[in-house]
């Protein structure tokens, strides 16, 4: 490498040093008045993005939840473990009664958005509310009576 006789510097470093100018240049934020700076409501679109994000994991994750526990013990669960059992074939029986969950639950949402949108979903609650109760009685009828 030679030195150069202007500078006192080596001529590869004085190319790095100016790429390295160059580049903290392009890398410095811009003032916010600047022309090509993206609007200033960029910011709000990201954090209705970042909201939209979080009621979307607040929705799965109350979903699953719900679904879950409520599963947890009933008779499907009952039935699947007998199933499982008797067949000797675990993995099957997974397998039908996760495809039998998913129709159902698919089922239970293109029912519930018909629903959604032709009945109110206060009047929705009510006869859900209605329906649950029915079968209770029903179930405690049969409880005493047989």
């Amino acid at each position: 490498m030679k030195l150069s006789s202007a500078s006192g510097s080596l001529p590869a470093f004085e190319s790095v040093s100016q790429s390295l100018s160059t580049l903290e240049a392009a890398t410095e934020p811009k003032p916010k008045d600047s022309i090509d700076d993206e609007p200033a409501d960029n910011t709000n679109q990201i954090r209705q993005a970042q909201k939209v994000r979080q009621g979307a994991l607040a929705v799965f994750g109350s979903t699953f939840l719900t679904i879950f526990l409520s599963e947890m013990g009933d008779k499907t669960q009952v039935a699947t473990l007998l199933m499982s059992a008797e067949s000797q074939s675990p993995w099957l029986v997974f397998a039908g009664a996760s495809s039998a969950l998913v129709a159902t639950s698919l089922l239970g949402c293109v029912l519930g958005c018909w629903l959604a949108n032709r009945i109110s979903p206060q009047m929705l609650k009510k006869a859900a509310g209605v329906s649950l109760l029915f079968i209770a009685i029903q179930l405690f009828w049969e409880v005493t009576h047989y």
